[in-house]
């Protein structure tokens, strides 16, 4: 299974980065607008709609307010890996805050091409919360 690590700083602190990571309804649209076209909800999971048409359905694992963790998975869409787990994470920095994202997924040649969306994805999160 590959392994996926990538973090960022956020020039916003950890409570304020939390409140719009920790919205499993709503973040993906929050944090990163135009690399996130929709997010709704459907039950309990959330569909969400990239700007490059590909669209998700992820459910929560966890959302631990207290460590600031939320665990998802994906279990449908229009890319549909065998296992997809995520875990994003706020750390506080003095009054700043690093934001862990890791990803475990098969088959390991999804890999690559889902660490470039992630990447890609970190840097619209990044100018998006930074103005917090």
């Amino acid at each position: 299974m590959a392994s996926i690590y990538q973090e960022i700083v956020i020039e916003a602190g950890a409570q304020e980065v939390w409140a719009v990571i920790g919205e499993f309804a709503t973040g993906p649209s929050r944090m990163a607008p135009g690399f996130v076209e929709d997010t709704r909800l459907d039950g309990e999971c959330r569909v969400v709609t990239f700007a490059d048409g590909v669209k998700v359905r992820e459910r929560p694992v966890t959302v631990d307010h207290d460590a600031r963790r939320l665990v998802y998975s994906v279990i449908s869409g229009s890319v549909t890996p065998e296992h997809d787990n995520a875990v994003m994470q706020v750390f506080e920095e003095g009054e700043r805050s690093r934001l862990v994202w890791t990803r475990d997924v098969l088959p390991d040649a999804l890999a690559e091409p889902m660490a470039d969306a992630m990447e890609h994805g970190l840097k619209v999160i990044k100018q998006t919360l930074d103005a917090l």
